[in-house]
């Protein structure tokens, strides 16, 4: 049985601005999610899903595959209906 891995990934971080791209040991944070889920044997794909096309292009580098950028209407509505 394969699985895929689906990483979410917000540009707009309020805790620490830009943290899915800051380098820890000279690699971005979601480079590290994106190996580690590489690196699972059944797994079979990598997907992210990020409203960030800087976010979207780090993930590319990094292998995970990223269909398509969500939507900011998406999250505006997710938001005024909690």
């Amino acid at each position: 049985m394969n699985y895929v891995v689906l990483i979410c990934a917000r540009g707009g971080s309020k805790g620490l601005p830009g943290k899915n791209l800051l380098p820890l040991s000279g690699t971005p944070l979601i480079g590290f999610s994106i190996k580690v889920a590489k690196q699972i044997k059944r797994v079979s794909r990598v997907v992210l899903s990020t409203d960030s096309h800087d976010i979207a292009q780090a993930a590319k580098e990094y292998g995970a595959e990223v269909p398509f950028i969500r939507p900011n209407t998406l999250l505006r509505m997710i938001v005024l209906n909690d």
